[in-house]
């Protein structure tokens, strides 16, 4: 079993901001590749199981909020005893990337981003699989007020194609693994 987060904030006033595209990657996955008919509330999240090709995986959008993510995920892990470098992918927003691009890494720091900084806490460890999705840098408004914004028109035209492929890179992870999806999906930059 693979395990697929996305991360993000619960609540209406959160959906379609930048800091949840990790949950509106895994709505995509879910849409294509659940076997629940609807979500279940465990783990301190919202899970769907699925299947993608031969690989069955669990969906989990934490429902902790975004930087108590790691509770989520730790919990999920410990009951199913999946280790998180082989079996786990965050679904993450990034400030550092473009709109429209994505990058995976098989391991790493939490490069600011207060959800990796917990999960990364929670499970004493960076090595993990994360599959960053740009949102731009904030310019001249607050990071927090920026990343719990929604996107402007010029970068929901970006954005919109580029969660669609960062689902399809996460389908690739879990049937092929980390080094095969970061081949494949790394030089794609989606403008």
């Amino acid at each position: 079993m693979k395990l697929i987060v996305g991360l993000g904030n619960p609540g209406a006033q959160y959906e379609h901001t930048r800091h949840n595209v990790g949950f509106e990657v895994l709505d995509r996955l879910a849409r294509r590749y659940a076997t629940d008919a609807t979500a279940k509330s465990r783990f301190h999240g919202l899970t769907l199981e699925g299947m993608i090709e031969h690989e069955k995986v669990l969906l989990i959008k934490p429902t902790t909020y975004m930087n108590r993510s790691g509770q989520s995920v730790a919990e999920a892990l410990r009951f199913y005893k999946l280790d998180p470098s082989t079996d786990l992918l965050v679904l993450v927003d990034d400030l550092a990337l473009p709109c429209g691009q994505i990058r995976l890494r098989s391991e790493g720091g939490a490069g600011g981003h207060n959800g990796l900084s917990d999960i990364q806490q929670k499970l004493s460890t960076v090595q993990y699989a994360r599959l960053r999705i740009g949102i731009d840098r904030p310019g001249e408004i607050p990071q927090a007020a920026y990343v719990l914004g929604k996107f402007r028109p010029d970068q929901l035209e970006r954005v919109t194609p580029c969660l669609d492929e960062a689902a399809d890179a996460a389908a690739c992870w879990a049937i092929h693994g980390i080094a095969e999806a970061m081949n494949r999906f790394n030089r794609r930059e989606t403008a």
